[in-house]
């Protein structure tokens, strides 16, 4: 599959519709956020005489008309401001200190610990705190996400910066500018529809869980109902989860008085940025409970209740569906997942839906035949022994086996004979047997006879 940087994948789908009613009514194009180098882009300005969009062009002619580039515009436009210079040379993995084979709970457990390291409520005499945890919380947004990290690992740090980055430390795709170049005048469709997809934020729920379960033979065969108990993430049940002391009431954040964003001007363009000292909530606390620090759940112990279905394997794994840890965002919990291990049985050995068992018969049984007690999953039946019954041979029961769980149908069983050669001998037996061998052996040389005789 071809793979394109972050720009020439923006260039590539903007010139596709460039001639479509998404280009004529797109209420906001940016110019230095979709280049790289000296590499086309997108140009854009605010103004309140109507114009016509100057359209796709060469950087490097643009030119500016009464200190900005003309459109078709009758309000003022919100851009967030935070891009590639308000961020370090370090990409999001160096800034969250993990590796680039990190899982998404050790990325979380990451950015927990820098966020609650580097608040600027905890470090009032450092000055480059708030710009550290804005840097934290931006590139947890994308890390945090399976899509936007993908997109992010495809295309590195520069070419995501300069062609995708326009968020604040929200994120950055919030206030997505593909959003108002690809049809943000309220038709919708077409490449608005792509990108809003692409870029969706999906919930992050709690953290998985995996435990084992070791279960004996017959309580895999015929199910059972099992308790399981591990240590996860519970929510603190002195705060409820708030991570607030009971009582506490949130403060207007003073910053952004309440509203959560950051604004400022810059020429023509009104910059949005998410409020760092309220996360964009508007609202703040002075205190934080006890027992969870801040962080709204807790390490602890949690059991629960597994029905195990019959049939179950060795090896399977079964998912119980937010029965893992909680999570501190107050979004679902995390799943469990229960890995079984099935301990071997002295009588039953197991073969997918089949079982086999050994049966052992005296020499007598094997020669002249005769009928046997053999135990199946549902008791001992009788099983006839056919004379001459040799070492090895065997029998099968039909639908003795294990039901599968896919259909109503059962499995097989299968019955082994073994033959006991006795050791110990009474004087009768041996003289029995010595009379039995003699008359074989005679029996053996008339044949012999025989065949030399027509031979």
């Amino acid at each position: 599959m071809v793979r394109y940087s972050g720009a020439k994948l923006v260039y590539l789908l903007a010139r596709r519709s460039i001639g479509s009613k998404l280009l004529q009514s797109a209420p906001n194009l940016l110019n230095d956020s979709l280049r790289l180098g000296k590499s086309r882009g997108f140009i854009s300005g605010i103004c309140n005489s109507s114009s016509r969009i100057h359209g796709y062009v060469n950087s490097e002619n643009l030119k500016l008309r009464n200190g900005g580039v003309h459109g078709h515009w009758g309000a003022q436009r919100f851009i967030h401001a935070t891009g590639s210079r308000f961020m370090s040379s370090k990409d999001y993995y160096d800034i969250l200190g993990v590796s680039k084979n990190s899982s998404p709970s050790e990325i979380k457990k990451a950015y927990y610990a820098l966020a609650k390291k580097l608040h600027p409520d905890t470090n009032k005499d450092d000055a480059d705190a708030e710009k550290k945890f804005q840097e934290v919380q931006k590139a947890y947004e994308v890390l945090k996400d399976e899509e936007k990290r993908s997109f992010y690992d495809q295309v590195g740090h520069d070419a995501f910066e300069q062609g995708v980055a326009g968020g604040g430390p929200g994120g950055p795709f919030d206030g997505n500018p593909f959003e108002d170049i690809f049809g943000g005048g309220g038709g919708g469709g077409g490449m608005n529809d792509f990108f809003k997809d692409f870029f969706r934020q999906k919930e992050f729920g709690g953290q998985d869980v995996k435990v084992g379960l070791e279960l004996s033979f017959m309580e895999a065969v015929q199910g059972c109902s099992k308790t399981v108990t591990f240590q996860t993430a519970l929510n603190c049940e002195t705060c409820g989860g708030t991570g607030v002391p009971p009582g506490t009431r949130p403060e207007t954040c003073r910053p952004c008085r309440g509203s959560g964003m950051i604004f400022m001007q810059k020429g023509p363009f009104r910059l949005q940025s998410t409020c760092a000292q309220c996360g964009g909530t508007g609202k703040t606390v002075m205190s934080f409970c006890k027992s969870c620090k801040g962080n709204r759940i807790v390490k602890g112990s949690k059991t629960v209740k597994i029905d195990v279905v019959p049939g179950v394997d060795d090896s399977e794994t079964i998912k119980i569906y937010r029965s893992g840890g909680a999570d501190p965002d107050g979004n679902q919990p995390g799943d469990l997942y229960v890995t079984i291990k099935v301990r071997e049985d002295p009588i039953f050995r197991r073969e997918g839906p089949d079982i086999h068992v050994d049966a052992v018969l005296s020499i007598t049984q094997a020669i002249l035949g005769g009928t046997i007690q053999v135990p199946t999953l549902t008791g001992d039946v009788v099983v006839k022994v056919r004379a001459g019954t040799q070492p090895g041979q065997k029998v099968v029961l039909r639908k003795k086996g294990i039901k599968t769980r896919s259909s109503a149908s059962f499995g097989d069983q299968y019955v082994h004979f073994n033959v006991s050669i006795p050791t110990n001998l009474t004087q009768r037996q041996r003289t029995l047997i010595e009379e039995f061998s003699k008359e074989d052996q005679g029996e053996d040389e008339k044949g012999a006879a025989v065949a030399g005789a027509s031979g």
